[in-house]
């Protein structure tokens, strides 16, 4: 028993050694969207060839919304206070709401003063092999790509499609920084991972925690390298060149995805460089209160990340056992050898995680309890893929959209 803790606690060591030197640094949560000061570029980039407002290259935002009556109104209205001094016009696909969604969505865009630059979309009804989601991001595009109400293209068609969503909030200045990176590293995209709301307990006991482990499986600093193959992006902040979406073939290319993001990410890589990181100046204003509801986030795509395999499932539960769980577990109950190597892989694990709480503001005192925050995520794939096998995978707005 001594010899297997042993083996056990220097394998789960070697992990967090492997990981901490060789995963792309994920852990340090470098990549992020800040900047010397108000319109510069980027650090360490060349200044974008924008000299006035009519360089600013045109602009449309799509915000596919289904019961988001609670959020629109905020997004709207941020998106239309944009000091972006370029054409920027707003379509909101409204997908079969009740609550009143396009309305409140409206009523912003009067509140703003720019009713003009809103266009507000009935959702047609889904066709099949489509997500709900992605269904109405085509719409909107379509909507953007017939008139953008005087854009420099002769057909009428933005250059850049801001993909975000309904409960993202933004600040006055973002949609020029993302233009200004865009431009300056000649990007095909550039997405940011919204900050998430970290108010209630729950909250500030797992939302850190989504992103580090979001960054731990999608290390930013690889996504953004060309020599890299991996990709992603955060689908709540996605600023798209619309010729290389066009070039990858389209919204149409990924219809029937759930994990939009990512795979949209992967198509555009193949057109051009892409960038991805952290910021303050995209807000999700979306709350998870309970535990209910983190779960229910987690649950909709993490089985969809797996392709649906049970051997895969099972791999990785064995994985994020090995790797979280056993340290604390070696180092409180063995004894010799095994509980100094689970002690020191633990504390390299608490210590892996001290950026991203800094990031959220959380007290450091959080990272010891980075095992019990993987247990449940652990236990939010395992009903991922159990809401799957019942077919009900990839629950969202009261649609089961996974294939089944």
């Amino acid at each position: 028993m001594t010899a297997a803790a042993q083996a056990i606690g220097g394998v789960s060591l070697l992990i967090w050694i492997v990981m901490l030197t060789a995963r792309g640094g994920f852990w340090r949560a470098r990549e992020r969207d800040d900047q010397p000061g108000p319109g510069s570029p980027p650090r360490n980039e060349p200044a974008p060839p924008l000299s006035g407002a009519d360089a600013w290259p045109a602009v449309t935002a799509v915000i596919p919304a289904r019961n988001e009556a609670a959020s629109i109104a905020q997004a709207v209205e941020s998106l239309l206070r944009q000091d972006y001094p370029g054409p920027l016009r707003v379509v909101v696909v409204d997908d079969h709401s009740t609550d009143g969604t396009a309305a409140m969505a409206q009523a912003a865009a009067a509140g703003a003063g720019a009713a003009g630059r809103l266009q507000v979309l009935a959702g047609a009804p889904l066709p099949s092999g489509w997500t709900g989601k992605l269904w109405a991001v085509r719409q909107g595009i379509a909507a953007a790509c017939a008139d953008n109400g005087g854009g420099p293209d002769q057909d009428g068609a933005p250059d850049f499609l801001l993909l975000t969503d309904a409960d993202i909030a933004h600040a006055p200045d973002n949609l020029r920084h993302l233009v200004a990176r865009a431009m300056a590293g000649s990007r095909v995209l550039v997405s940011l991972m919204a900050r998430l709301r970290c108010d209630a307990w729950f909250e500030r006991a797992l939302i850190p925690a989504f992103v580090y482990f979001f960054q731990m499986l999608y290390p930013f600093a690889w996504v953004n390298r060309r020599d890299r193959r991996i990709a992603a992006a955060a689908g709540g902040c996605m600023l798209v060149r619309r010729a290389a979406l066009e070039a990858a073939g389209g919204i149409d290319a990924i219809r029937g995805e759930i994990i939009d993001d990512c795979a949209l990410a992967a198509r555009l890589k193949s057109q051009g460089a892409i960038w991805l990181g952290l910021t303050r100046r995209a807000v999700s204003v979306r709350p998870y209160d309970h535990l209910g509801e983190i779960r229910r986030m987690v649950a909709r795509t993490a089985y969809a990340q797996l392709d649906y395999s049970p051997l895969l499932l099972a791999g990785t539960i064995a994985s994020l056992l090995l790797t979280f769980v056993a340290p604390p577990l070696l180092a409180l109950f063995a004894s010799g050898g095994a509980q100094g190597l689970g002690a020191l892989a633990w504390l390299l694990m608490a210590l892996s995680y001290q950026p991203m709480l800094r990031f959220y503001g959380r007290s450091p005192l959080w990272g010891p309890v980075l095992p019990a925050v993987a247990l449940l995520y652990t236990a939010f794939t395992f009903d991922s893929a159990w809401q799957h096998w019942r077919g009900r995978g990839g629950m969202w707005k009261g649609r089961a959209q996974a294939p089944r």
